[in-house]
C-alpha cells in the first residue's frame, strides 16, 4: 500500500497534470464540476489528531491500535461517546457528511443539476422527517443522552481539527452534526436493506410480458431444500401466509415511474452470510459465530471498527459512521450479527385522485393531501421547489404524471437505536432477546451466541400483516389505497406506531439454542404461517455453508477458528455444478456432429471445453476456467431473456436471477427460437469473443477491485484503492460481485468469552494521508483477520486525552 509520503506525491502529480476540478460520482450521479484544487488541499496532508481535547462530559482516553482502530475508555458513558463522536469525525467526516446529504436530498447543493432527480426522491420520501420522529422517541430513552454526547463530539472535531481532503477539494465546510442526523443514518441503513419496489416491477413484467412469464421467471418460491430453519422448532418458526400475491394495472405500472424508483432500491445483490455452531462442535467447547455482510464496497469502507470500555460495557465491533453504537460485534458476554431477511416491509398504493390533483379518495370521502414545500439548493443553477405530498399511508411519489403511494416501516418512530444500545450492555441471551423486541427495522436474521454456550436465531424487525375483506394476503401486489386494502393496523407514518397489526414477536421465525444454523439470505422456513416476503436470495451460498458444516460435524471433527475463516474463503460456485456438466455435454455432441463450420471458432470452443472439463468450479482469481464460466453465465442469461425483454422495454435490472435461468426447462417459451443447447453454445462464443477482445487471461483480470471506488474516484483516481485481482462470485460463500460493487464489507469470527478476529475491505481511516487508509485491503482479499482485542494496556500512553472542560 502507498505510504503517506507516496500519497502526497500522487496528489502533487494530479495537481501538476492540471486536474482543475473533480466530479463527485459516489452514491449517486454527481455530474457537475466542483471547486478547483488549490494550495489549501495541502492543509489536509498535515492533519493530525489533537493529543488533548476538552470535553464537557468528563475524562476519556483513546488509544489506536496498529490498524487504526480506536479503543475509547471512560468512567462515564457520555464521556466515552463524546470521544466516539470525535474520533469517528476525525477518521470519517467526509463520509458522514455525504451520507447525510444523500438522505436529506442536499447533494445538488454541491453537485448541481445532475443530481436533482436523486435529491427529489429523497426529499419526497421525507427520510429526514422520519428521522426527526425517531429522535423524538429516542431522546427520552437511556440511549438519548449518549447520542447527544456523540453529536457534540462530532462537532467538537469539526471545530477543533483540520478538515479532510474532500472538503478542501469541494471548497466548503460541513454543517454541525445533530442527533437527528444519527437517526437518519439508521434510516439510510434500513432503506439500503429493505427499500424495494418489487411489486411495481412484477406488475410491469406481467403487464408487458404476461402472467405466465411472471410465474415462470419470478416465482414467489424457489424450488430448493435449504431454508435457514431446516427443521421445525415447535411453533416458533412461523412465517409466510399461503395466500398468493396478485398484480394489478393502473398508474403505478408506468415504466418511467417504475424505472425511476428502481434506481433507489437496495443495491443488487445486497446480502450476507452468518452461521453459528454450538460448543458441542468446536475445539474449545464454546460456540463460534462467523459473519460477513455483503454490502456496497467503497472507499473508505462502509463500516468503522471501534472499541468502547466503560463500567457498563466492554464492546468492540463494527458500526456505520454516524452511528454511536456497535452494530455487529462482541462484548464480554456475547456476540451478535445480522443478515438481511428479504422481508416485504414496503407497500405501494394507487388512489383515485381528483382532476386538479389536490385530493385523493379514501374511506368513502375526498381528502386533502398533506402538503409541504421544500427548497433544494442547486449549485450553478436555479434552486428547485419540491412539494412533499402524503396520504394516510405515507409519501406519494410522482413521475411524468403517474403516482404511487408508499408505506414503509421506517417512516415511523423506530426503536432500533435503543435496541443496539442494549445489545452493547447485554449480559447474556435473555437480556439480548428482550432488547431484540425493540429492533423495529431493518428486518434481519439475528445470529447470536454467548459465553454460557447459549445460541440464538431470530428474525428481527416489524412484519406487517395485510388483509383484504378479512383475509390475510401477501404484500407482493399493488393495493387500492382508496379502498383501504392491505392497511397496517397500528402503523402511524411520521408518528408513534403501536405495531398492533404486525406479526407478534413470539410468532416470528426463531430458534433458541440451535446446534448448527446458517443464514445466507435464503428462504427462512419451508412451512410458513405468516407472510414475510419473496425477495430471498438464490440458495447457492446457503447450501454450500450447510454442506461444509454438515460434512465437518458428521466426520466427528471439531471446528476451530481456522475452519470458519477458511469457510468464509470458500469459492466453490454451485451454479457451475448445475450448468457446466450440461454445457460440456452440449459441446461434446456438437463436436461429434461436426456442427461448427468455422475451424477457428471450433478450436476456441474445444479449448474452452477442455479448460472447463478440468476446472473444479472454484472462482479463484488465477483460474481460466472461472473466467470462462463467469462470462459465459452472464451471456447465457442475456441471450435467454434479452430478445423478449428488450422488445417490452425492460432493461437488464428486470432479468431473472441465476437460479431461475439455471433451472429453466428446455421446453420454455424462451427457447422456442433457439434451443437451450444452441443458446448455451452461442453464449460461450460471445464469452470467448469478449475475453479475446479484452485480453483477459484469468478470472482476476476481470474480477478485480476496480469497483471499490472513492466518491471522487473517477476524476481523482489517486483516491481509489489500488486495483487487485479478487476471488469469489455472486454465488460463492466468499462473495464478490464485480458487476454491482457488492461484497464482504466486514468479516468477523467470534468465540464469546474467547478469541475474536475481523478485517475490513480497505482501512479504518477515511483520511487519504493516513497509514490506515488502505492497510487492510490485502488482508481482506486473503481473509487474513486480525484480533478484535478488548484488553487495554495501561502502560501504553493514550493517543488522545479528553479532559473536563468546555469544548
Amino acid at each position: 500500500m502507498p505510504s503517506s509520503t507516496t500519497r502526497r506525491g500522487l496528489l502533487a502529480g494530479a495537481l501538476a497534470a492540471g486536474v482543475g476540478g473533480l466530479t463527485l460520482t459516489g452514491a449517486r450521479e454527481l455530474l457537475e464540476t466542483f471547486a478547483p484544487l488549490s494550495g489549501s488541499a495541502w492543509d489536509a496532508a498535515d492533519r493530525s489528531l489533537s493529543e488533548r481535547v476538552a470535553s464537557p462530559y468528563g475524562e476519556a482516553t483513546v488509544r489506536y491500535d496498529e490498524y487504526g482502530v480506536p479503543s475509547i475508555e471512560a468512567d462515564e458513558e457520555r464521556a466515552a461517546y463524546f470521544a466516539v463522536g470525535y474520533v469517528q469525525a476525525f477518521d470519517r467526516l467526509a463520509q458522514l457528511d455525504l451520507q447525510r446529504r444523500v438522505m436529506r436530498g442536499e447533494v445538488s447543493e454541491l453537485a448541481g443539476e445532475g443530481t436533482l432527480e436523486d435529491d427529489e426522491f429523497h426529499v419526497a420520501m421525507d427520510f429526514a422527517g422520519a428521522a426527526e420522529t425517531t429522535w423524538e422517541y429516542v431522546v427520552d430513552t437511556p440511549a438519548g443522552p449518549l447520542v447527544e454526547a456523540y453529536a457534540d463530539g462530532v462537532n467538537a472535531a469539526i471545530d477543533g481539527e483540520g478538515l479532510p481532503l474532500e472538503f478542501e477539494l469541494l471548497g466548503y465546510e460541513p454543517e454541525p452534526w445533530t442527533p437527528v442526523d444519527s437517526m437518519l443514518m439508521e434510516k439510510q441503513i434500513s432503506w439500503d436493506l429493505t427499500g424495494n419496489f418489487g411489486e411495481l416491477r412484477r406488475a410491469l413484467v406481467a403487464d408487458q410480458l404476461g402472467e405466465d412469464v411472471l410465474e415462470e421467471l419470478f416465482p414467489e418460491r424457489l424450488d430448493h431444500d435449504v431454508p435457514i430453519l431446516r427443521e421445525s422448532v415447535e411453533a416458533e418458526t412461523l412465517e409466510e401466509a399461503a395466500v398468493a400475491g396478485s398484480v394489478s394495472s393502473g398508474d403505478a405500472l408506468d415504466p418511467a415511474l417504475t424505472n425511476w424508483l428502481s434506481r433507489f432500491e437496495s443495491p443488487t445483490g445486497v446480502g450476507s452470510n452468518s452461521w453459528v455452531v454450538s460448543g458441542e462442535h468446536t475445539e474449545s467447547g464454546r460456540p463460534i459465530v462467523a459473519y460477513d455482510p455483503h454490502l456496497t464496497l467503497m472507499t473508505p469502507p462502509l463500516w468503522y471498527e471501534q472499541h468502547v470500555e466503560t463500567p457498563e460495557t466492554s464492546v468492540r465491533g463494527a458500526t456505520f459512521p454516524g452511528v454511536p453504537f456497535v452494530i455487529a460485534g462482541a462484548n464480554d458476554r456475547g456476540t451478535w450479527s445480522f443478515t438481511n431477511v428479504g422481508a416485504d416491509v414496503l407497500d405501494c398504493y394507487t388512489y383515485e385522485i381528483d382532476g386538479d390533483g389536490e385530493r385523493y379518495r379514501y374511506d368513502g370521502e375526498w381528502r386533502e393531501f398533506d402538503r409541504e414545500e421544500r427548497e433544494i439548493a442547486v449549485a450553478g443553477g436555479d434552486d428547485r421547489t419540491v412539494e412533499i405530498r402524503k396520504t394516510v399511508h405515507g409519501p406519494v411519489l410522482e413521475r411524468e404524471g403517474r403516482t404511487v403511494g408508499v408505506a414503509w416501516t421506517g417512516h415511523t418512530a423506530t426503536r432500533t437505536t435503543e435496541a443496539i444500545y442494549e445489545f452493547e450492555r447485554s449480559d447474556g441471551l435473555e437480556e439480548l432477546l428482550e432488547a431484540t423486541r425493540k429492533f423495529d427495522l431493518p428486518t434481519q436474521n439475528l445470529v447470536y451466541a454467548d459465553a454460557d454456550g447459549r445460541t440464538l436465531y431470530y428474525a428481527t424487525g416489524q412484519l406487517p400483516i395485510r388483509e383484504i375483506d378479512g383475509e390475510a394476503v401477501s404484500g407482493n401486489r399493488i393495493f387500492d389505497g382508496s379502498a383501504g386494502e392491505g392497511e397496517w393496523e397500528g402503523f402511524e407514518p411520521f408518528g408513534d406506531s403501536t405495531w398492533d397489526g404486525f406479526v407478534p414477536f413470539e410468532e416470528k421465525p426463531h430458534a433458541i439454542d440451535p446446534d448448527v444454523l446458517a443464514t445466507a439470505n435464503q428462504r427462512v422456513v419451508d412451512d410458513p404461517d405468516h407472510y414475510v416476503g419473496v425477495a430471498y436470495a438464490t440458495p447457492y451460498r446457503g447450501a454450500r455453508i450447510y454442506d461444509r458444516l454438515d460434512e465437518r460435524i458428521e466426520s466427528g471433527g471439531p471446528t476451530d477458528f481456522e475452519f470458519h475463516r477458511e469457510l468464509q474463503n470458500d469459492v466453490y460456485d454451485g451454479r457451475a455444478e448445475q450448468l457446466v456438466p450440461e454445457l460440456l455435454e452440449v459441446l461434446e455432441e456438437r463436436t461429434e456432429n461436426g456442427d461448427s463450420p468455422d475451424d477457428t471458432r471450433a478450436h476456441g470452443l474445444e479449448n474452452a471445453r477442455e479448460t472447463l472439463a478440468d476446472w473444479e468450479y472454484e472462482m479463484d482469481a488465477d483460474s481460466r476456467g472461472a473466467l470462462l464460466f463467469a462470462r459465459w453465465m452472464d451471456h447465457f442469461r442475456r441471450l435467454v431473456v434479452e430478445p423478449e425483454f428488450e422488445e417490452a422495454g425492460l432493461e437488464e435490472s428486470y432479468y431473472p436471477d441465476d437460479w431461475v435461468i439455471a433451472t429453466l426447462p428446455a421446453d420454455s417459451r424462451f427457447f422456442e427460437e433457439h434451443s437451450r443447447p444452441e443458446t448455451m453454445v452461442a453464449a460461450l462464443e460471445d464469452a470467448l469473443d469478449e475475453i479475446d477482445d479484452a485480453g483477459w487471461e484469468t478470472y482476476g483480470d476481470w474480477n478485480s477491485t476496480r469497483i471499490i471506488r472513492h466518491p471522487f474516484g473517477a476524476e481523482a483516481p489517486f483516491l481509489n484503492y489500488p486495483e487487485r485481482p479478487a476471488d469469489g462470485s455472486r454465488a460463492t460463500v466468499k462473495n464478490y460481485r464485480v458487476d454491482s460493487a457488492v461484497g464482504a464489507s466486514w468479516r468477523m469470527v467470534v468465540e464469546p468469552g474467547g478469541e475474536a478476529t475481523a478485517v475490513l475491505p480497505g482501512g479504518n481511516s477515511g483520511d487519504y494521508f493516513s497509514e490506515h487508509y488502505d492497510d487492510q485491503l490485502e488482508d481482506w482479499l486473503a481473509n487474513d483477520q486480525t484480533l478484535m482485542d478488548r484488553t487495554l494496556d495501561d502502560d501504553d500512553d493514550p493517543d488522545v486525552v479528553f479532559e473536563e472542560g468546555s469544548s
